[in-house]
């Protein structure tokens, strides 16, 4: 999200399809353990919905080894798809989908989970410094191997993030949807997978999974990265959805294999 000056910490950037303001943030915050307990260096996981299932998600909630030799080894193994892909470009599609899947849910972002929300945080580490919603998303898919600027990405309106990873015409977007119709929409047009999401105020990661829609996201509200329901996240009502695939997008990942430049859309 673009930074407005002055920057006070009780406020935070809101993004419009196509437009920008700022509203104060909610006064009630909820305070990570991992800033309580100074335990940052833990990689402390705050799960705000208790009954969110690691095992029934099937996802990886805790870090594993060093996070630059992990994203080091993506990195290493991006030529074993490229080489697949002249021999058989469908296969290789569909094995490096899975892989971004699992290496972004399983390998980058359980490092990042506990680490501080701020309107102009930007850090590229995980747990050290802050990151904004948008710096978030732009920041796990460049260490995810994707060949973009995390700054200009994450400084855009989320219409344009999704037409990053997107054409405009493949874009699915909602308005004006009660939670359950939005979710049955969602799932008509989408099988399970990792999306990104714009709304009326934030970014952030939708993930399909058997129906349901979980928001990864760097959460203002609850100051920290996180994973939580969609339907009782407060940060998720919207008057507008803007999804872009992910991990299902055969174009971004083909992309990804040969290191293609995702670039801003044209005006």
């Amino acid at each position: 999200m673009k930074p407005i000056q002055p920057v006070i910490k009780t406020f935070l950037c809101i993004v419009f399809v196509g437009l920008m303001a700022c509203v104060e943030a909610p006064k009630t915050k909820v305070i990570p353990n991992a800033v309580v307990n100074n335990s940052l260096q833990e990689f402390p996981l705050e799960i705000a919905e208790p009954t969110l299932d690691s095992a029934k998600l099937d996802i990886n909630f805790k870090p594993k080894g060093e996070y630059s030799t992990m994203t080091s080894r993506i990195l290493s193994d991006r030529p074993y798809f490229k080489r697949l892909y002249q021999t058989n470009s469908a296969k290789a599609i569909d094995s490096a989908s899975q892989y971004l899947y699992s290496k972004l849910l399983n390998t980058i972002v359980p490092h990042w989970y506990g680490t501080e929300w701020d309107f102009n945080g930007h850090t590229n580490i995980p747990n050290q410094g802050e990151i904004a919603c948008g710096y978030f998303v732009s920041t796990t898919l460049k260490h995810l191997g994707f060949n973009l600027n995390r700054y200009k990405m994450a400084q855009q309106a989320g219409l344009i993030e999704a037409q990053m990873l997107q054409p405009k015409a493949q874009l699915q977007i909602f308005s004006n949807l009660s939670f359950e119709s939005l979710k049955a929409k969602v799932n008509s047009v989408y099988t399970d997978g990792v999306y990104f999401v714009g709304l009326d105020n934030h970014v952030g990661y939708v993930l399909v999974k058997n129906k349901e829609l979980y928001f990864l996201h760097s959460s203002y509200y609850d100051d920290k990265v996180m994973i939580e329901l969609a339907e009782t996240s407060p940060c998720f009502p919207s008057n507008i959805y803007v999804f872009a695939e992910v991990s299902t997008n055969k174009h971004l990942v083909k992309r990804w294999i040969f290191n293609e430049r995702l670039q801003l859309p044209n005006p």
